[in-house]
């Protein structure tokens, strides 16, 4: 590419308010870093940001994570050199060739993995350890419901879940997706958009439930994922593909139920210094022990909307990626 760029977005609303534009290096300020951006990856919180769910700080440039070459160094900037190859993920303002990162948002990337590993890896990757140690702590013995078990967190989640000794079901809304969700690692998958998925599960499970559900779909699978937890179970909505997830009256959860309902965010996750510090490497360690998402396909960085279409769309299996 000849020119630096990025992808802006306009003004809230559909991908055609996606545009590139002319995105000049900048000189970081202290304590930030200039990155060359190697890959970036595609998550469903930028069509979040896109469409104003979650309004997007200025200068409005889409994507929270990504991989590449140290360019530049601000004052006062230690533990980091010219050249290194690093990785980070929670900062919006991705979809671009170059980018100023606060610099403790760049951790080093181990030799044994690509840049198109670590952006399409590290924000899943964070979101099931967010999961899967602080919001229920996972182990041997640990019944999991996970939804979309065949997309780029699905598989992260199977796979780590499994990793911890856990017993873990999926959905899927084919029989190609049920395919891919079983090569991951899941011990059955509930299949089809218009599956009776609360007695599906409550059959799987002899009637008692799971220990934990996992909702990234939104919209009225809430209300069928709270009906797949087991007596003082948890439900974590983490995502509304499918819609804006419904007011939740508490006597849903509880007392007959006596469920614990968690919303974590990891963007919150990631803006804590210390938890991202810690949590990073450990991730790191899950993608060496072959944890990580199958990347899915890769769009040319000018490609960005036709890319977030496709993801809106489920056209997309495992974790897609932008290349600058």
């Amino acid at each position: 590419m000849d020119r630096d760029l990025a992808v802006r977005l306009a003004r809230p609303g559909g991908i055609e308010e996606l545009a590139i534009t002319d995105w000049p290096a900048e000189a970081p300020g202290p304590g930030e870093i200039r990155l060359r951006q190697a890959a970036v990856g595609l998550n469903f919180i930028d069509i979040y940001h896109r469409t104003g769910l979650y309004p997007l700080p200025a200068p409005a440039i889409p994507g929270v994570e990504g991989a590449g070459i140290v360019e530049a160094l601000g004052e006062g900037v230690t533990g980091l050199a010219l050249g290194q190859r690093v990785a980070y993920a929670g900062a919006p303002g991705a979809y671009a060739t170059t980018r100023r990162l606060p610099a403790w948002r760049a951790v080093p990337l181990p030799e044994a993995i690509t840049p198109q590993t670590a952006a399409a890896s590290l924000l899943r990757g964070l979101t099931a350890h967010m999961l899967l140690t602080r919001t229920y702590p996972v182990g041997p013995g640990t019944s999991l419901l996970v939804h979309a078990a065949a997309g780029g967190l699905g598989a992260v989640l199977t796979r780590w879940a499994k990793h911890l000794g856990a017993t873990v079901i999926g959905t899927a809304g084919s029989a190609a997706k049920a395919e891919a969700a079983r090569a991951h690692g899941a011990d059955a998958v509930i299949v089809g958009r218009e599956a009776d998925i609360v007695t599906e599960l409550r059959r799987l499970t002899d009637g008692r439930g799971v220990d934990f559900v996992i909702d990234g779909i939104g919209g009225a699978m809430l209300a069928k994922s709270l009906g797949c937890a087991r007596r003082f179970g948890t439900v974590a909505s983490i995502g509304q593909a499918a819609g804006p997830i419904p007011p939740l009256a508490v006597e849903e959860i509880g007392p007959l139920r006596s469920l614990n309902f968690a919303r974590p965010s990891v963007m919150a996750y990631a803006a804590e210094p210390a938890t991202y510090a810690r949590a990073v490497p450990e991730v790191f360690a899950m993608i060496g022990a072959g944890i990580a998402a199958g990347t899915g396909p890769t769009y040319p960085l000018a490609e960005a909307a036709r890319a977030q279409g496709d993801l809106e769309a489920g056209r997309i299996l495992g974790s897609a990626v932008l290349l600058p």
